[in-house]
């Protein structure tokens, strides 16, 4: 037993040296390629598979982009963006007699092609994405004056363009303040909000995952692209299996009766500079999307994703995902147990993460 003792001992000194030693080695590699932006390219350019599914993520996103654009799709990223462009434009104070002269041709390009979808291949296309496409060029040709050449021709398009619906109203307007939702009851809805990791053995209905998707659409995204979905899986054994694969589920994973996988849409950009839009936007949603379930008695926990490429990997084949196709969280869904805890998780105070100026 004595020399048992002993020899774990050792073992436990040696396991204890040899992480002081990796410490100060990390330590001197980090300060080292860390102190300069040259250092670091050096440092990636040898170890490049850290980020390259990312890297190749965002090139094949930009190639998918531009082989989209002729073809039919259920939405028009590139349409939604110069129509928000648009909006934005009409919203101007004061609002210039002429502006989107340098994109309305283009814009125009946008907007026949996905008129001559919906004349072609009916239903094959958003209707309300369409609606919406219209109106705010209407509006645009309507409140533009002088005798731009550009714009002029671009009226001429649009009016022999002949899409098949009529003027739904869907422009710009002046907000109105009518919610009677007071700070204290948003206050008492975000605090009630807490990662639940222990489910009620229940089926979560469908229309109410719907209906908090309702309200996660609602969140802003860069250009009003929304450049993501919720693969949502309620089969249990599909569950299971999703759920198997983040690090984060382990101990509780097994007693999730729903879960979804956000993932961001790559292909919804054509630079580089816009690849973190999806984590942005898909973020904002989620956080709509779990206070919009609270409303409607069910409970969530996000699950962190990490990039870590085996991962990366095993997800993308269970849910059959393109490289564009970037997982950027999974949630929990379900009803909270009766009987289940959660963490206090004390928040920072108010000084430690705001300024002022």
């Amino acid at each position: 037993m004595l020399n048992t003792l002993k020899r774990i001992a050792k073992n436990l000194l040696a396991i204890t040296w040899i992480r002081r030693v990796y410490e100060v080695v990390n330590r001197v590699v980090l300060e080292t390629f860390g102190s300069s932006r040259f250092l670091t390219f050096f440092w990636y350019l040898v170890s490049f598979v850290t980020f390259n599914r990312e890297q190749s993520a965002v090139l094949r996103g930009r190639r998918d982009y531009y082989r989209n654009k002729h073809r039919d799709r259920v939405t028009h990223v590139e349409l939604r963006r110069n129509v928000h462009r648009l909006e934005k434009g009409l919203i101007m104070r004061p609002r210039r007699d002429v502006f989107a002269r340098d994109y309305i041709t283009e814009t125009i390009e946008f907007y026949e092609e996905a008129v001559t979808q919906c004349r072609v291949s009916p239903g094959t296309m958003e209707q309300s994405e369409m609606d919406w496409a219209h109106d705010v060029l209407t509006e645009y040709f309507r409140v533009a004056v002088g005798a731009d050449a550009t714009v002029q021709a671009a009226r001429e398009r649009f009016e022999s363009a002949e899409y098949p619906g009529r003027f739904t109203g869907k422009i710009p307007y002046v907000k109105r303040l009518l919610s009677e939702v007071d700070y204290e009851s948003l206050e008492s809805l975000v605090m009630q909000r807490r990662s639940v990791r222990w489910f009620e053995d229940r089926e979560v209905p469908r229309d109410l995952v719907d209906k908090a998707l309702l309200l996660a659409r609602q969140a802003p995204t860069a250009c009003n692209r929304l450049p993501y979905e919720f693969r949502i899986f309620d089969d249990p054994e599909q569950v299971r299996t999703v759920s198997s694969i983040p690090f984060g589920t382990a101990g509780y994973g097994h007693n999730i009766p729903a879960i979804a996988v956000v993932v961001g849409k790559l292909e919804s950009y054509f630079s580089p500079r816009d690849r973190h839009a999806i984590y942005v936007d898909s973020s904002l949603a989620a956080m709509q999307f779990m206070l919009g379930l609270e409303t409607l008695g069910l409970s969530s926990s996000v699950i962190n994703w990490p990039d870590f490429e085996p991962l990366e990997r095993k997800m993308q084949k269970t849910l059959g995902l393109a490289l564009t196709d970037r997982v950027v969280m999974l949630i929990a869904i379900g009803y909270a147990h009766p009987e289940g805890m959660v963490p206090y998780s004390q928040k920072k105070e108010l000084d430690t993460f705001r300024r002022y100026n």
